[in-house]
């Protein structure tokens, strides 16, 4: 692997590790603000990752896709996604069960989509700052680099490119309708007593192969106009 495509690695890796954290303290703080304060006594209201790491979801399956292309697994090329530990959730605990139910799973992918609205942010002020730094956003954004400015702010741009990619790719991605993901929690609320029984019977292998079987496709369905739209907005900034 050339250097410059292990540093980008390193700086996906750890955005990744940081956005599931802030995604995982987003469902264990709404949860403690509606009146379930499980998470939070058990210290998941927080950004230590050590808290939220899952071996498999964190460590595994994001390394899959960083260095699963070099020994043939491409199911997620072009994607970086994962999940952490799940925050544990008593409704019972809950005002209104279904509601705050709700609330607390769809906080997840909303901090996702508030860093990457953020990231967004920050590349749009760099690039009011002059055509130079349009151009540079533009490239980098693109997925080239711009030979002759500051690598600092390259880094920065780079982040920020690379902070938008991953946190829309998980937004998409938990809200997928397969359990354990956020998207199977919102679904489950909208089913009927029996159906819930069979949904809840649904084997954790079957998650997984539907995760890499289908789950790829159907992101980019989604992520390729979402990007696609942050690109015209840079551009036309």
């Amino acid at each position: 692997m050339e250097s410059g495509a292990f540093i980008v690695a390193v700086f996906e890796f750890v955005l990744l590790l940081f956005s599931l954290c802030v995604h995982e303290c987003a469902h264990a703080w709404t949860a403690s603000r509606l009146g379930d304060n499980t998470a939070r006594e058990l210290g998941r209201v927080t950004l230590n990752p050590i808290e939220h790491i899952d071996p498999i979801g964190t460590l595994l399956f994001p390394a899959l896709i960083i260095f699963g292309p070099f020994v043939g697994f491409t199911f997620f090329s072009g994607l970086l996604i994962g999940w952490a530990k799940p925050t544990p959730v008593l409704v019972r605990n809950f005002r209104r069960i279904v509601r705050d139910d709700n609330l607390t799973t769809l906080a997840g992918p909303a901090s996702n989509l508030l860093i990457a609205l953020f990231a967004i942010l920050v590349m749009a002020v760099i690039s009011l700052i002059s055509p130079t730094h349009h151009a540079i956003v533009v490239y980098i954004f693109q997925g080239s680099l711009f030979q002759g400015v500051s690598s600092g702010l390259q880094a920065v741009v780079l982040l920020c490119t690379l902070a938008v990619r991953i946190n829309l790719s998980l937004l998409f991605f938990n809200l997928l309708p397969i359990p354990p993901l956020d998207g199977s929690r919102l679904l489950r609320n909208m089913l009927s007593y029996n159906a819930v029984q069979t949904y809840d019977r649904i084997p954790i292998w079957v998650s997984y192969l539907l995760m890499m079987v289908v789950g790829g496709t159907v992101i980019w369905l989604f992520l390729a106009p979402a990007l696609a739209m942050v690109n015209w907005a840079l551009v036309h900034v």
